[in-house]
């Protein structure tokens, strides 16, 4: 059977990389480094700077693998997402047909950790192979790291959200991490809370903004603007901490 090693090479900064990682990416016969074009070569760039740096031995492959784009979601996000999940399993299923001969190893290096808002966990358990993870420094730690904060209040809670669900309200006396906002959805959350947000953390691009949301909520948009149409690409995360 084929072996896949879904590999978390963290966010952005190559010293991320744990010691297991490393000794994974050296493990791995072909490497599928996805494609998502030209507005997002930086993401491909890094992981092909990466297995440079780290693997001893040359004599990997490499492969491309063509990431379709999703369809919008309207009002069926889930089902959005299944037939993207569904057009990436087909792909994959082809690409290893073709590229991965049986008893090899096969290799994603997937940004921040693989079990934490990654769908490629979620399409190898529809295919035909065996799988390993090997864990990584996700957004939420550089985050608290580059802030220099800690990211709970003693004793108190921490919600791991997404982008739509904070645009329906956020639980009282709960602090949470907004991950996978395309809309800024922190410009419309109701409540008085100071953020922590951050952009392409661990990169030479990196942007930090903190302060109480009422204020640099519009110097947030304004960066995160600019920074997009710049790099044509955006991944940032923040955190929301309800002021007392």
């Amino acid at each position: 059977m084929r072996k896949i090693l879904i590999i978390g090479i963290g966010v952005g900064n190559p010293d991320y990389l744990t010691v297991q990682a490393i000794e994974a990416l050296n493990r791995v016969d072909v490497f599928f480094i996805p494609d998502k074009g030209t507005e997002k070569k930086a993401l491909r760039a890094l992981r092909e700077t990466i297995l440079a740096r780290f693997i001893k031995d040359a004599g990997y492959k490499s492969v491309g693998v063509a990431i379709p784009k999703r369809r919008a979601a309207g009002d069926d996000y889930r089902g959005s997402v299944d037939d993207w999940h569904g057009a990436l399993t087909e792909n994959y299923e082809s690409l290893f047909a073709r590229h991965l001969g049986e008893g090899q190893v096969g290799g994603f290096l997937v940004w921040g950790d693989p079990m934490l808002y990654d769908s490629t966990l979620r399409i190898m358990e529809k295919l035909q192979v065996e799988v390993e993870v090997i864990p990584g420094i996700t957004a939420v730690q550089a985050l608290a790291a580059r802030h220099k904060i800690a990211l709970n209040r003693i004793g108190e809670p921490v919600l791991v959200t997404t982008g739509r669900k904070a645009m329906e309200g956020l639980p009282e006396g709960t602090d949470s991490v907004v991950m996978l906002d395309g809309e800024q959805a922190f410009a419309h959350v109701p409540g008085d809370y100071d953020i922590f947000w951050g952009a392409y953390l661990g990169t030479k691009d990196e942007i930090l903004v903190s302060g109480r949301l009422a204020d640099v909520k519009g110097e947030i948009e304004d960066k995160r603007s600019k920074a997009r149409a710049a790099h044509g690409w955006i991944m940032d995360t923040y955190l929301l901490r309800r002021r007392t």
